[in-house]
This record gives C-alpha cells, sequence and structure tokens, in this order.
C-alpha cells in the first residue's frame, strides 16, 4: 500500500470515528486525531480528539495553540465521560457553565444544577444535593 493509499484511509477512519457514540469512541481513542496534529488549523465545536490517553470534545471553536492542550483549557475542550456522576470542574465562563440537570460529584456528594448558565461550586449557590443510595 502506498503512503497516499494509507493517509486517505486514514481520513476516512477518523470521519467514521466522528459518528461512533461517546461510549464507542471510547473504546477506541485511538482511531481519533491527536490534538498535536492539529495545532494551526480551526477547530469546529464537537470535534473529539485523543490526549494524553484521553478523548476530549471541542466546546468551542478555536484554533489550537501549542500550549493549549485539552487538559489545561476546559474553556476549549471537555473530556468526553460516561461517568453519570462526573467530577464538578470550575466553570471559566459560559461556554462550560453547568446546564438544568447537569450531575456532578463534588466533595464526596452527588450534586444536580438547579439553574442553566451554573458557574457556582456546589454547595453555595444553584446545586441540590443528591442523597447516595449505599
Amino acid at each position: 500500500m502506498r503512503r497516499g493509499e494509507a493517509l486517505n484511509y486514514r481520513r476516512k477512519i477518523e470521519r467514521a470515528a466522528e459518528s461512533q457514540s461517546d461510549e464507542n469512541a471510547l473504546d477506541s481513542i485511538e482511531l481519533f486525531q491527536h490534538w498535536e496534529d492539529l495545532i494551526g488549523t480551526q477547530v469546529q465545536s464537537g470535534k473529539r480528539v485523543q490526549d494524553g490517553g484521553k478523548l476530549y470534545e471541542c466546546i468551542q471553536s478555536h484554533t489550537p495553540q501549542g500550549d493549549w492542550n485539552p487538559s489545561l483549557t476546559p474553556a476549549l475542550w471537555k473530556e468526553v465521560s460516561l461517568d453519570e456522576w462526573p467530577a464538578w470542574v470550575q466553570p471559566t465562563g459560559a461556554q462550560d457553565a453547568y446546564n438544568q440537570g447537569d450531575q456532578v460529584s463534588h466533595n464526596d456528594k452527588h450534586w444536580t444544577s438547579d439553574v442553566d448558565a451554573n458557574i457556582w461550586e456546589p454547595g453555595v449557590y444553584g446545586w441540590t444535593e443528591v442523597p447516595q443510595t449505599t
């Protein structure tokens, strides 16, 4: 197989990977582009990439820079997870604020957001503690 053919197949694989459910995507992270390969190109909201063995989804269209890797830029990327109660992360603005009904874990408790555009820490404002069943 020639290099050109291989690159063509790789592009087809990456396009097919984009349509996978989160569950299937997390089982095949290696099918997604590496974040580093996108530096200097326009990335649209919704694009998923791999970085450091994790899968991330772009939440705000942008042009990645060398020091904007997904784990350090929560305003641009969110980690793809199937966790029903993901750890709460302080929003950096409207683009990554929590919506009404979003569920998080924080300080060993489970919380549900009561409002849209919620940037408050659970337990301070805008959250209802959900009793954990044991």
